[in-house]
């Protein structure tokens, strides 16, 4: 029995489906933990797979193929390291959902699997739909060491760990594919205190890096000691592989040496998962680059310059697209954020086409006067343009509504909505200011320092679809706005609950209506970076068609 355990923790970045190139990823990080030493190698959840697979995992094809997968990748532990990693694994028998699996491999063999108990239902996670959950948690043994191994949710209550614990485990090595939330890491460390509280036993946590969809996994692994201390921390928003060196004594097992890494708070976290989200959407779906419309305004300056920290900048390109309403500040404003960043900027008139869709469409409006038709006019004729570029250029377009606009509709379909991805559509108009301060503060990836120009921050935002229009025309500030809408979709309170907080009873039942009413626009809404505890989309999931309204009861 060995008294020292050499673990090396890989935060890697796997992609769903792609189960050759998740498998080469997993044999290069097996060289390294064998070149540097490592007596086992921790992967996160479901890596062979990717995570999370959706309905993917009910395709029979899809488990034999991560199944023939890892026994490839076995045959890489001959000489060591062993390894624990992520796969579907067939169910039972042929009636039977498949099961997340953790695969123990060593000896040039699959010496064990452990399946995942405790499957989670809420939130962006569907497993209990794709998954039939395990009997009983698994030990693992290896150069006499008794490793438990918790799979992510498996840890989230008390129970699962116990039982490993019972059942001769020194020390708990959990695979995870936890997404990021602007909470998430604190939620982790509680949760996973909670379970070596409970079992006494070190804990080593490894989470997945990367964008997947809507989702960014931010990494951030950790490891406990058997008091609850934490004895390593990995980078976030970063892939990794980092050796943890545990020594036994009459007290167990004792972390020696690992490496502990400074996480990003506030603002920077925010734009980082921004960035990565963006990064791995674009690049995962093999586009060269984006495209976007820069109009002058804080929405798309940020969204460029996120873009550009994600991409390059020669492989952003921007577009000012002005109407005759457009302010000559606009442009100018637009022109110094492109120059900033390094994108190249072209200017395209919509006004022609404005023009020709009065011609045609004037006579079929019975001379009604000017209202909001015309002012979606000009933003799907932005809308349309953008995608006619996008498909020439082979460039995805990306849209650049905040989630305040999302909330209550300020938005055009088919117009400003138009895109395949949406860098802001988790983050309320307040939060878009916030990121930006911080990053024409900071320059993380050496693109642009202070790339947006003041006037953007300063000014007063407007769609400048009419004369003069100012986005308070129509809507309360912003700080007022984004109070009211995080107690209606965040907190779900009810009306009573935020009008005793100081806001009016007619302009919170308002806002309630306008985010009911804006759901179908939603519903077809580009997807984007979830950073919140609860994003449009998976998250939240309203009926397009819904009678309900809460009302205002006390005075």
């Amino acid at each position: 029995m060995t008294h020292r355990l050499v673990i090396a923790a890989v935060q890697a970045n796997p992609t769903v489906g792609a189960i050759a190139h998740n498998e080469a990823l997993a044999r290069e990080r097996l060289a390294e933990a064998r070149a540097a030493g490592a007596d086992i190698a921790l992967f996160s959840e479901l890596f062979l797979n990717g995570y999370p697979p959706e309905d993917l995992a009910l395709k029979p094809a899809f488990w034999a193929a991560g199944k023939a997968a890892v026994a490839r990748l076995a045959l890489e532990t001959r000489d060591g390291p062993a390894a624990l990693i992520g796969v579907i694994w067939p169910g039972k028998d042929a009636a039977s959902r498949p099961r997340n699996a953790l695969a123990f491999l060593a000896d040039g063999e699959i010496k064990g699997l452990a399946f995942k108990c405790d499957l989670p239902n809420y939130g962006v996670f569907d497993e209990k739909r794709v998954f039939e959950p395990g009997d009983r948690p698994e030990v693992f043994e290896w150069k006499g060491v008794k490793i438990g191994a918790p799979i992510c949710e498996d840890i989230w209550k008390p129970g699962v760990c116990g039982d490993l614990k019972a059942r001769g485990a020194e020390i708990l090595l959990v695979p995870n594919g936890s997404p990021y939330r602007r909470t998430a890491d604190h939620e982790r460390m509680d949760v996973a205190k909670a379970r070596v509280a409970e079992t006494g036993l070190p804990l080593v946590y490894v989470n997945e890096v990367g964008g997947q969809d809507e989702l960014v996994f931010d990494g951030g692994s950790f490891a406990l000691s058997a008091k609850g201390e934490v004895v390593m921390r990995l980078p976030m928003f970063e892939e990794a592989l980092a050796l943890s060196t545990w020594e036994k004594g009459e007290a167990g097992w004792t972390c020696v040496e690992a490496p502990m890494s400074v996480w990003p708070t506030g603002p920077e976290e925010i734009y980082r998962a921004m960035v990565m989200g963006l990064r791995d959407y674009v690049r995962k779906s093999s586009f060269q680059g984006v495209l976007l419309g820069l109009s002058g305004g804080v929405d798309s300056a940020i969204s460029a310059i996120v873009a550009a920290d994600a991409l390059g900048a020669e492989n952003v390109r921007c577009f000012m697209l002005p109407s005759k309403y457009t302010s000559r500040e606009s442009l100018e404003d637009a022109e110094a954020c492109a120059r900033r960043i390094g994108c190249r900027l072209d200017e395209i008139s919509i006004a022609p086409a404005v023009d020709a869709f009065a011609q045609m469409l004037t006579p079929h409006f019975e001379n009604k006067a000017p209202d909001l038709t015309e002012e979606n006019i000009q933003a799907r004729a932005r809308g349309l343009s953008l995608m006619a570029l996008s498909n020439k250029l082979g460039l995805m377009l990306l849209t650049t509504g905040n989630k305040s606009e999302m909330a209550v509709g300020y938005a055009t379909l088919y117009g400003d909505m138009c895109g395949g991805y949406n860098v802001l559509k988790d983050l309320y108009k307040t939060d878009v200011y916030a990121v930006c301060e911080w990053r024409n503060a900071n320059d993380p990836y050496g693109v642009a320092v202070d790339p947006i120009p003041q006037r953007i921050l300063t000014k007063a935002p407007s769609a400048e679809l009419r004369p003069d229009q100012k986005d308070q025309d129509s809507l309360p500030e912003y700080a007022e706005l984004d109070a009211i809408l995080h107690g209606l979709v965040e907190e779900e309170a009810t009306l009573d609950e935020i009008v005793a907080r100081g806001y009016a009873p007619a302009t919170v039942e308002r806002i309630q209506r306008l985010l009911y009413n804006s759901e179908y626009k939603r519903r077809q809404a580009a997807p984007g970076v979830k950073l919140g505890a609860r994003a449009f989309g998976r998250d939240r999931r309203y009926p397009i068609v819904n009678g309900f309204r809460d009302q205002v009861t006390k005075a």
